[in-house]
C-alpha cells in the first residue's frame, strides 16, 4: 500500500490558528451585537421597581397605583373609596423618537390608556398626549377599542385577548413613521403632524384643544380610568 506524506507541522498550526480567529471575530460580533441591543432598552419597569415613574404633576409616585406579582396595577375608585382621585403615571424621561413594549391585561369593564410625547399642564394629560386605548372590548362603554389611536387612527383588525389575559403592545414613533401594534398585529401606521393627522385631529374633540399632539418630546403616561388595569414588562428605547 502506498504511502501518503503526511502534512506539515506548519499547515496544522496554520489551520488551527485560522480557525481559532475565526471563531473568535464571530464570538467578538455575536457579543457586540447582542450587548448593543440589550443596552439600548430601558427597563422602566421590572416587576419590582418604580423609580422610572411619578405621577403626574407630581414628584412622587402615586398611591392610586400597586405592585403585586410583578405587575403595576392601577387600584380601581370602587377599591380606593373617597381617596381615589385619578392619579396618572408619567416617566420621569422624556423620549421623542423611540420604540414602547408593555404587556397589560383589563378587568371586567375596564378602561385605561397608554400615551406618549405628554406634556405637564394644569389640564389632564390626554389633552396633549395622544392616547392608545385599553379597555376591555365585550365590556367597555368606549366606542374605542384597544389598540386604537383614540379618535384618530381605529383598526379595522381585532387581536385583542379576553379579559384576564396578558396581551402586548408595542408602539414606535418617530419623526418619519408611527406604527402600533397589538399581539403582533399592525393596528395603525401614520406620520404624526402630516397632513394627514392634521386633519383627522381637527375633525376630532381633540381640534379644538390648544396643544394636543403638537410637541415631539414628552412623557409616556399609564391612565388613571379608575378601574383596575394590570401593566408589566415595560421597556423603551430611543430611536
Amino acid at each position: 500500500m502506498p504511502r501518503h506524506p503526511r502534512p506539515s507541522v506548519f499547515l496544522h498550526l496554520l489551520f488551527a490558528s485560522t480557525l481559532i480567529g475565526s471563531l473568535q471575530l464571530c464570538s467578538t460580533s455575536f457579543a457586540e451585537e447582542t450587548s448593543t441591543d440589550s443596552t439600548s432598552w430601558i427597563t422602566l419597569f421590572d416587576g419590582s421597581s418604580l423609580d422610572a415613574w411619578r405621577e403626574y404633576n407630581h414628584d412622587e409616585v402615586t398611591t392610586g397605583w400597586r405592585v403585586e406579582d410583578g405587575a403595576l396595577t392601577c387600584i380601581s375608585r370602587k377599591e380606593q373609596g373617597d381617596k381615589a382621585r385619578g392619579e396618572d403615571l408619567i416617566t420621569r424621561e422624556k423620549f421623542s423618537a423611540f420604540e414602547l413594549e408593555l404587556e397589560f391585561k383589563v378587568t371586567p369593564k375596564a378602561n385605561s390608556g397608554v400615551m406618549f410625547h405628554v406634556v405637564e399642564t394644569d389640564k389632564p394629560p390626554y389633552y396633549t398626549g395622544p392616547e392608545i386605548q385599553i379597555q376591555d372590548h365585550v365590556g367597555g362603554h368606549d366606542g374605542q377599542k384597544s389598540g386604537w389611536l383614540y379618535q384618530l387612527y381605529p383598526s379595522e383588525v381585532d387581536s385583542i385577548k379576553p379579559v384576564g389575559e396578558w396581551n402586548h403592545l408595542r408602539v414606535m414613533i418617530t419623526p418619519e413613521k408611527c406604527q402600533i401594534e397589538l399581539n403582533g398585529v399592525l393596528y395603525s401606521e401614520f406620520v404624526k403632524g402630516s397632513d394627514d393627522w392634521d386633519a383627522r385631529v381637527a375633525k376630532s374633540k381633540f381640534g379644538k384643544w390648544k396643544g394636543f399632539g403638537e410637541a415631539d418630546n414628552g412623557h409616556i403616561c399609564l391612565q388613571d380610568h379608575n378601574d383596575e388595569v394590570s401593566y408589566r414588562n415595560i421597556r423603551v428605547r430611543r430611536l
